[in-house]
């Protein structure tokens, strides 16, 4: 707790854990060391988060890939973006419960699957170096870090996602009471539209004023 009380506010302004109305039912008082993954996950991961995926946007117009894979590879990383983003916004801003804990899962698992689309059709189209290759393995331990942290500090809504535990599992979404500090909130969202949202979007266009299509380009 001591902790919180240097920083001027409670373990539910963290924004991740649950409400202190919520906490007082369940009996969940965080600790000292959740507070600490809290704020690691809120102050680390989140905002490193952004810093692989404007190198990789970098990367793809170094290779030029508007004139090598074009739309259909800058598709994926729109799709990919999304998978990632939606989550993440969702447990910015509703608090982590067993629908949140599967959206996550499910936008990890996504993101993987999209990933694996991307590398296996333009691997044969442009050259893919050795710094970029390694930019995706940033783009790939962050999310897996983060639902992992998620399930760790949830761990009694994750267990009941399978019938497990004395809690029932929540499948809706419930606003963070309180929530980030609104601060907060549009620095993640101003973060996104500029590192995130605006390159790839750049990208899409750049691409597609290219080709003109969608569809897949063959290897030359």
């Amino acid at each position: 707790m001591e902790l919180a009380a240097r920083s001027g506010s409670n373990p539910g302004d963290l924004g991740i854990g649950p409400s202190a109305e919520r906490a007082s039912r369940d009996g969940d008082e965080p600790n000292l060391e959740e507070m600490a993954i809290r704020n690691y996950m809120l102050y680390v991961l989140i905002p490193l988060w952004f810093v692989p995926g404007l190198l990789d946007w970098f990367w793809h117009r170094k290779t030029k890939i508007e004139d090598t894979s074009g739309t259909h590879e800058s598709l994926t990383h729109v799709l990919m973006m999304t998978s990632l983003g939606v989550p993440m916004m969702t447990g910015l801003l509703f608090d982590i419960n067993a629908l949140v804990l599967c959206m996550m899962a499910g936008g990890f698992l996504s993101h993987e699957a999209i990933s694996y689309w991307d590398v296996n059709y333009s691997k044969d189209l442009r050259e893919i170096p050795t710094y970029e290759q390694h930019t995706h393995s940033f783009l790939e331990v962050l999310p897996f870090m983060m639902t992992s942290f998620a399930i760790t500090l949830k761990w009694k809504q994750f267990v009941a996602i399978f019938g497990r535990g004395d809690e029932p599992a929540r499948w809706r979404l419930e606003p963070k009471k309180p929530g980030l500090a609104p601060r907060y909130v549009a620095g993640v969202l101003a973060a996104a539209t500029l590192f995130v949202a605006a390159p790839y979007g750049e990208e899409f266009v750049r691409c597609y004023r290219k080709d003109r299509t969608l569809r897949p380009h063959r290897a030359s």
